[in-house]
């Protein structure tokens, strides 16, 4: 990536406005931001706390209002102009953002909502430290309970803590820590270790590979030699691992990201949980990178 990440995130919402009132193709923001669809997805959504679809849906309907105010046009004009296939489903969309029909928009002193442009910018936040590391790991094999998931209105923020809580409800966490014999080292995550269309992305709960391993029925993955960004969070309890996390990678891509001296490399991003001598634990956000 020549320029900086907030460039890129910045060129993306650029041609997402100026596509409002036209088709929007994720495979050209995909291209903008020089990753995968489901990954600029997952940033997007982990960065601002809304998925991408949330935000066009709610950028229409601030333009729609303002159409809606200021012109004539016809409900099924305005609908139209902004993608929508009937005034009805039109219609249930403004209902749902303003509280109101399209049509009220016209009446002095209804309140409406208006949600800005979303902008990407480096912050400053003091001198509170991150704590990373950079190493260069060969190749690894890792294995587990893979779910499919999708970015689409930030559902993978709600789903993958659930996912999560299913299996070690139902006993397949449980039954991946028996397979690894001896050799158990705890159980992490990975994801985006292969292309997927659309909206889905892969996540696996995963167990590392040795000999003493009995593997039928999970999923394998070979996780390639790379150079690796490792990220601590602070101690936390268990209820809180799925906040922190996310909290963590949040802060990886606005707070070390842009002013970091590398580039992120698409794929394998990798979540380690670790115990602490206190009874808490930590966790590690592992992403791929390159120096500038």
């Amino acid at each position: 990536m020549n320029s900086s990440w907030c460039e890129r995130m910045n060129q993306a919402v650029d041609y997402i406005e100026a596509n409002l009132a036209g088709a929007i193709d994720l495979a050209e923001i995909a291209k903008i931001t020089c990753q995968p669809v489901a990954g600029f997805q997952r940033t997007f959504s982990t960065v601002t706390e809304v998925s991408v679809f949330e935000y066009i849906r709610k950028r229409k309907m601030t333009l729609a209002a303002f159409d809606m105010q200021n012109s004539n046009d016809k409900v099924v004009d305005v609908a139209a102009k902004y993608g929508y296939e009937s005034p009805e489903a039109f219609a249930r969309a403004f209902r749902e953002i303003h509280g109101a029909a399209p049509t009220d928009a016209r009446k002095q002193g209804l309140p409406l909502k208006a949600f800005p442009r979303i902008t990407f910018l480096l912050s400053v936040k003091g001198v509170e430290a991150m704590d990373y590391r950079i190493e260069e790991k060969p190749a690894f094999k890792v294995y587990g309970i893979e779910g499919i998931f999708t970015t689409e209105a930030g559902r993978n923020l709600q789903d993958i803590p659930r996912f999560w809580q299913d299996c070690i409800e139902d006993g397949r966490f449980e039954r991946l820590r028996r397979s690894t014999g001896a050799a158990y080292g705890g159980i992490h995550a990975v994801c985006d270790y292969r292309m997927m269309e659309n909206n889905l992305f892969p996540y696996m709960l995963f167990v590392h590979h040795t000999d003493e391993c009995n593997t039928d029925g999970y999923t394998e993955v070979e996780v390639p030699a790379s150079m690796w960004a490792i990220f601590r969070s602070r101690n936390h309890t268990q209820e809180e691992m799925s906040v922190v996390t996310q909290d963590l990678i949040k802060c990886v891509y606005t707070d070390w990201m842009p002013t970091a001296a590398y580039n992120k490399v698409d794929g394998y991003e990798l979540e380690l949980y670790q115990g602490t001598d206190t009874g808490e634990c930590y966790t590690e956000t592992w992403i791929r990178v390159e120096p500038k």
